[in-house]
């Protein structure tokens, strides 16, 4: 009678603490600056959707073009290692005309979101066009150093401890030479909607280019990657982070799928490289003509590859981004055709043909959902009730928070935290600690040690915060 005595008061004491922490949560609700404070010392697990380049801040690009006194074109503020034309001058030269200044915020506006005011230019153009801005900031390995030791040291501040990062595209000299006829008979199988034409064509694809040692490209990509991750020590007690490679969707569909297969072949030979996602706007021509052949292509992969996982940037459209009817099959075929195990955005899932039988279906399968709030809030105009978070949630599809790129959007972790505890008033601190969990969960890391380190971790954390949090605010 004793211990049951002892053990009811112990459930006691952990529920009336749980009880605390909600309390105090709803409390600080209505207060942004609390709520922040709140979310910057909450331990926020991993980040799942988080592009390298798209998270660095522009201020470090800047950095090292200055560094290099590179030239830049004072009207359109592109920025080259030469010299193209009249308005062209090097950074020395802005300096010693002491404009340097002025020209630093100009780039921060044009590589990033800062002072963007909703009217001078459509916001998914800026979004998607940084990238091509500050590529030449990012084109050697040791702005890659810099850049991902800059997110690792962020993320330590804001107590994130596992970033996944889409860190690269693999080039590869070795798969030139392949009949570009291919591309012509890919899109005819498309445009018949013959799934077993396009497997055969891919199929004898795949073979040319396994004897082109694929593999080999993808091993000397992964050792390249390996030695930089143990140079940089990348990996301590305090975090931890796991890379995926990715495919352009833009282009031609033997390239796509040319590169697709070094990348699967990458993920299956290296625990690092934990999966593979495909990239660039949803909206473009091509990424909507190809769009069934991209799914065919990770299905043809995934059978070939079973072992790698992989998550897919799907959905991220709304009504007036492409026709109506457009809006109704991506994220089924991402799930349903293609296999994916996490879906990043997922917002036109209420335009979705039979959304809630697919609700259901990732709900069962336990198919993630990457909630990237303020990136859909910028580049669709999507936020509030219109988003469909609540009904992911309706429905139990697994939940993870995500920045998208921190450093073009000037976010963070928190702040995405901040607005969905904001926007959605009735989503619980509970729900939101197991949000945190979920990002630990729905990793895609393939070391069954380190996992359950991270989510020992992340509990330890939170007793740790919920502890501070109650004692500081008795």
């Amino acid at each position: 009678m004793k211990r049951l005595f002892l053990f009811a008061c112990l459930l006691g004491a952990l529920s009336g603490n749980a009880q605390s922490i909600d309390r105090y949560f709803e409390s600080i609700r209505n207060n942004r600056a609390e709520l922040t404070a709140f979310f910057s010392a909450m331990p926020k697990g991993g980040d799942l959707h988080h592009h390298y380049s798209g998270s660095v801040y522009a201020e470090t690009y800047i950095g090292y073009v200055v560094q290099q006194d590179y030239f830049i074109d004072t009207v359109s503020l592109k920025v080259d290692t030469s010299r193209n034309n009249d308005n062209c001058l090097r950074f020395s030269q802005l300096n010693s005309l002491k404009i340097l200044p002025t020209f630093k915020q100009k780039l921060i506006q044009k590589w990033s979101v800062k002072d963007y005011n909703g009217v001078s230019y459509p916001s998914d153009k800026l979004f998607f066009e940084t990238f091509s801005g500050f590529g030449i900031a990012n084109n050697s390995q040791a702005r890659l150093d810099t850049g991902i030791l800059e997110l690792k040291r962020r993320a330590i501040k804001e107590n994130v401890s596992y970033i996944e990062t889409m860190f690269t595209s693999i080039t590869c000299g070795n798969t030139g030479g392949i009949d570009p006829n291919f591309n012509s008979q890919l899109l005819s199988a498309q445009a018949q909607g013959n799934e077993g034409l396009a497997m055969s064509i891919l199929d004898k694809v795949f073979q040319q280019l396994q004897a082109k040692n694929v593999k080999q490209c993808a091993a000397t990509f992964n050792n390249e990657l390996t030695a930089m991750h143990n140079r940089l020590h990348i990996d301590d007690a305090n975090f931890t982070m796991r890379y995926q490679n990715y495919v352009t969707r833009v282009v031609q569909p033997l390239d796509v799928f040319k590169n697709m297969v070094v990348c699967f072949e990458s993920a299956n030979t290296s625990p690092l490289i934990v999966g593979v996602n495909i990239v660039a706007p949803e909206d473009n021509e091509t990424s909507m003509r190809d769009y069934w052949l991209h799914m065919m292509m990770y299905k043809f992969c995934h059978a070939r590859y079973p072992s790698v996982k992989y998550a897919m940037h799907a959905g991220e459209l709304t009504l007036g981004t492409v026709k109506p009817e457009d809006l109704s099959w991506h994220i089924n075929a991402a799930v349903r055709t293609a296999g994916a195990s996490r879906i990043g955005h997922g917002v036109d899932m209420p335009y979705e043909k039979d959304s809630y039988d697919l609700l259901r279906h990732m709900a069962s399968s336990n198919t993630a959902i990457e909630i990237n709030l303020y990136s859909n809030e910028f580049i669709l105009h999507v936020k509030d009730d219109a988003h469909p978070l609540d009904l992911y949630r309706e429905f139990g599809v697994p939940i993870v928070i995500c920045t998208d790129d921190a450093g073009v959007l000037r976010s963070n972790l928190t702040h995405q935290y901040l607005l969905l505890a904001t926007r959605y008033p009735d989503v619980s601190y509970r729900e939101i600690k197991d949000y945190a969990f979920n990002s630990i969960e729905y990793s895609f890391i393939e070391e069954k040690t380190v996992k359950d380190n991270l989510r020992a971790d992340l509990k330890m954390r939170f007793e740790r915060f919920e502890r501070e949090v109650l004692n500081t605010h008795k």
